[in-house]
């Protein structure tokens, strides 16, 4: 009790409650506290979804008769597969595995019938994109229970017949992890590289009055942002070949793809977090303020490029919504050229959208500086 009433007539409460209104008042403040975390909260809880459902699948089924349009049956009839493709051609059933439309391939042989008829081993081949291993090791595990069940219902039918499943995992087949995830990282890690450092950049000088002092020097303000866009594009550039070394000689990473096209799209993305950088650094009055709206802006982007987990265990909407994500176009490309040596003519969608970013960007933030300078 003798607490509390020195307490009460010490000035530590009033200044208390003198600061919970000045917070209280502070618009930009209470903006930060409770808007970020929301949007957050919203989009981690969805996008990190464990279950993997949805799984896109191509089929061949050379047999068709009534047992194949079973097993087909089995497969498409629940949540897990969805049939994207029926085709006669395994090589188109392989290309459309390398492009990534489908997850997984269904080859059914023309003797399954009379394999089952004559109750011997019916065996079907599977192919399975390994690049995620997570999803490729589950689709597997999924898959094989689907043929189990399948068999037993055979089974119960009084024949004797046992269906095999033989399984192909492509691009990855030792379905190692960090063949996924490093790619992701590198793109991460260059997203906010890129955007904290060129946002700190302008910001630090707005702090210290020098962008005063480029206004008295003979010189355009678009000489003036080049000057700042140039080292920053080759220090980052500089860090994308460190991404490179690493990914390849620590954690074995293969490059399958183009080199030089790699560190094009690379240098593309580059300039994308250049300019949303810039864009902030126009937005914020401090660092602190970079710091904090940088922070809201980059955890949603890189919880919806897949870098972390796969775009196709997102909610359909989620999965739209990252189609205007840049770090989902480079995650894309990044592991498109390194791990499956595909080119142009299969990432030109996300080559074509990092491009409009890329030029989007830099154009609104560079007006936004040069109306600032001016």
């Amino acid at each position: 009790m003798n607490f509390i009433n020195w307490l009460l007539e010490t000035p530590l409460i009033a200044l208390i409650i003198k600061e919970i209104n000045q917070i209280l008042r502070n618009k930009q403040l209470m903006f930060l506290l409770l808007f970020p975390p929301t949007v957050q909260l919203l989009v981690f809880g969805f996008s990190l979804n464990p279950d993997v459902q949805h799984l896109k699948i191509g089929i061949i089924d050379y047999a068709n008769t009534y047992e194949s349009r079973e097993l087909i049956a089995a497969f498409t009839e629940n949540e897990l597969f969805q049939p994207k493709i029926y085709t006669y051609s395994q090589s188109e059933l392989s290309q459309q595995v390398r492009t990534g439309i489908i997850t997984a391939g269904l080859v059914i042989p023309p003797d399954f019938d009379r394999n089952l008829s004559q109750n011997k081993p019916a065996e079907i081949q599977v192919l399975i994109d390994g690049v995620d291993a997570n999803t490729a090791g589950i689709a597997n595990g999924y898959i094989n229970q689907i043929v189990n069940q399948y068999s037993r219902s055979l089974n119960d039918n009084k024949s004797l017949p046992l269906v095999q499943a033989q399984s192909v995992f492509l691009y990855n087949p030792g379905l190692l992890s960090t063949w996924f995830i490093v790619p992701g990282v590198m793109g991460l890690v260059l997203n906010l590289t890129s955007t904290l450092v060129s946002a700190t950049t302008v910001v630090k000088e707005k702090d210290s009055g020098t962008l005063e002092q480029l206004l008295m020097t003979p010189a355009d303000a678009w000489e003036i942002l080049l000057a700042k866009i140039v080292p920053l594009f080759v220090l980052l550039m500089g860090d994308v070949l460190l991404a490179l070394s690493i990914a390849k000689f620590m954690f074995k990473v293969p490059v399958r793809g183009n080199v030089i096209l790699f560190f094009a799209f690379a240098g593309l993305y580059v300039f994308v977090g250049i300019g949303i950088g810039i864009m902030l650094a126009t937005l914020a009055k401090s660092q602190q303020q970079v710091i904090l709206i940088s922070f809201f802006i980059n955890l949603p982007v890189i919880q919806l490029s897949g870098a972390i987990a796969p775009i196709e265990s997102m909610p359909t909407f989620f999965q739209s919504l990252s189609w205007f994500n840049p770090l989902r176009h480079f995650v894309t490309i990044t592991r498109g050229l390194l791990l499956k040596g595909v080119g142009i003519e299969v990432l030109w969608p996300n080559i074509l959208m990092l491009a409009i970013f890329a030029v989007l960007l830099l154009t609104i933030s560079i007006n936004r500086f040069r109306s600032q300078l001016s």
